[in-house]
């Protein structure tokens, strides 16, 4: 064990030792009705009924997923961030206080399923600089890059206290950074280390929250993915950490400079696909390399995209059997083999478009539902879905805003 290691188990365990791992539970609203049946509360539907929400300056629409008809446009400050809460129904916005829950109008119980009217309600995981959201094996969990701490809580939990928070465990972290976490099935929490001028690696704390396994090898550490049985990857600059049945493995880039900062992958295939970037020295956000990162082999390839074809970290998504999508920006949305990395389809969505000025601005954006691609134009302030069985654009919609940012509640 290096002296490196030693230091950060120290550090793991002087604050593991001291925090408390806290427990809290948020007041219902005054006047809200605390039975928490989520039954009574909306219109019977014959299946569920996906909500996309999409971000702008000023708000977020929530629309429906079949059609794209606007069923809200609810008031925000400013540009924010939206990430799926993962029980179907809940979106989490970031805001100064942390995680706001809009509620999206849909969801299922017992194979039930309701509609109500979306609304942005007033429960919020607190949070000092929220950040990374991640829904694996049942748990949601959050990063709060001011603190460092990891907040984690029933997924389903969420959904059955629609008028107060669910119980959360709070883990904290030694050095406060922009991190992401992650729990297993067993309850193994995997999370970044760093501190507000670095980032190094990653760190394994099992279900009583010991630190049971730590890797410095993975500077500037972003982001992380969940492959077939529970193989997790961690992008580094110099390639990736895979964390597979209580061993780290490093897998280096073909490149000295070889930085993944984003994993795009399903539970159903071993094959990890990052978003990749060789030249430091590369202005703007678009990208012509992608890494597929075979999980069960521990090696990496990087894949150069046709001339024209570019992408930003927004415009990758796995369809339902595992093929990779991507947007470019040539305007097509190309169908990538996930073993070879060659493209297999491509099909017309929107305009040509160029990198955003920076990471915040309004470009293009992909989500994957089932069987259908949600796609952003914000040079028309407007959204498509496209049929991934035919390609065909199934419905558009001209949006109240220039669309930003994109999540979707399942129903």
């Amino acid at each position: 064990m290096t002296p490196r290691h030693s230091r950060l188990q120290r550090a793991a365990i002087a604050v593991l030792g001291t925090a408390m791992l806290a427990t809290a539970c948020a007041s219902p609203s005054a006047g809200s009705d605390t039975s928490n049946d989520p039954a009574a509360e909306g219109t019977t539907v014959d299946a569920p009924t996906p909500r996309v929400t999409v971000t702008y300056d000023g708000g977020i629409l929530v629309l429906d997923g079949a059609t794209l008809e606007e069923n809200a446009d609810l008031p925000i400050d400013g540009f924010t961030r939206v990430n799926s809460a993962g029980d179907g129904r809940h979106v989490l916005v970031t805001v100064p206080a942390g995680f706001q829950v809009l509620d999206a109008g849909t969801w299922t119980v017992d194979d039930t399923s309701y509609v109500t009217d979306p609304a942005l309600t007033d429960l919020v995981f607190e949070a000092d600089a929220a950040g990374h959201v991640v829904k694996h094996g049942g748990k949601t969990v959050l990063y709060a890059d001011g603190t460092g701490d990891t907040t984690i809580f029933d997924t389903d939990d969420l959904l059955t206290s629609s008028h107060e928070l669910p119980t959360t465990e709070v883990v904290p972290a030694p050095e406060a950074h922009h991190g992401v976490s992650i729990e297993l099935e067993d309850g193994t929490l995997l999370t970044t280390v760093g501190n507000e001028e670095s980032r190094s690696g990653i760190r394994v704390l099992d279900a009583d929250r010991n630190e049971i396994a730590v890797s410095d090898e993975c500077p500037s550490v972003h982001g992380e993915g969940t492959a077939a049985n529970e193989v997790v990857v961690f992008g580094c600059s110099d390639g990736v950490l895979a964390y597979d049945d209580g061993e780290i493995t490093k897998i280096t880039a073909p490149d000295a400079y070889g930085r993944m900062g984003n994993a795009y992958v399903t539970d159903s295939s071993s094959i990890a696909v990052g978003d990749y970037n060789s030249n430091p020295d590369s202005e703007g956000y678009l990208l012509t390399e992608l890494a597929l990162i075979d999980t069960e082999a521990k090696t990496m390839d990087v894949v150069d995209l046709p001339d024209g074809v570019s992408y930003t970290w927004r415009d990758v998504a796995r369809g339902p059997a595992g093929e990779i999508y991507l947007l470019g920006s040539d305007g097509n949305l190309h169908v990538l083999d996930e073993n070879t990395g060659s493209i297999t389809d491509s099909y017309p969505v929107i305009e040509p478009w160029e990198s955003p000025i920076e990471w915040q601005d309004a470009h293009p954006a992909l989500m994957v539902h089932g069987n259908v691609a949600y796609v952003t134009e914000p040079a028309s302030d407007s959204i498509h879905a496209i049929d991934l069985a035919t390609g065909e654009i199934t419905a558009s919609a001209e949006l109240a805003g220039t669309p930003n940012e994109i999540a979707i509640a399942a129903g």
